[in-house]
């Protein structure tokens, strides 16, 4: 399927600012992006969509279900193609990393915990913040925090 057939398929007009974005998220190598990411990346493609363009296609896209949107520990909007398979997040406190992971004993913990309190998981999103512990994280800046 191609990306104007995607678009066409979830309702939405296959414009050149969807187009870009979604290019965006498919082919680029920042998995988890903000506003300001694909932002960043239109201005340096040269492209000529703007910031308010960028935010509406976001939501058209997240309202779509094209897009995942996550609230990580900087408060800001992230977002993620969604391919329809559940993950939860590992977060790094130190340089931002979101390392994505499934864990089947910890998905059926959360349905047992659920279960005996009388409730039905519906959805959830799990984040784990945590401090890198490798001496040469390639993410971390200079004078990053080093726990170890």
């Amino acid at each position: 399927m191609t990306n104007i057939d995607e678009l066409k398929s979830t309702g939405l007009k296959a414009t050149l600012p969807r187009l870009k974005i979604l290019e965006i998220f498919q082919k680029g190598t920042q998995r988890h992006m903000t506003a300001e990411d694909v932002f960043r990346v239109l201005l340096e493609e040269r492209s000529d969509v703007g910031l308010a363009t960028v935010y509406r296609v976001l939501a058209q896209f997240e309202q779509a279900d094209i897009l995942s949107r996550s609230h990580f520990e900087s408060g800001k909007a992230v977002y993620e193609l969604n391919e329809g398979q559940h993950h939860d997040h590992l977060v790094c406190l130190d340089c931002g990393k979101v390392e994505e992971f499934y864990d089947a004993e910890i998905e059926k913990r959360q349905h047992a915990v659920a279960k005996t309190k009388g409730f039905a998981i519906a959805d959830h999103a799990l984040s784990l913040y945590a401090h890198c512990t490798r001496d040469k994280c390639p993410n971390r800046p200079a004078s990053g925090h080093n726990p170890a």
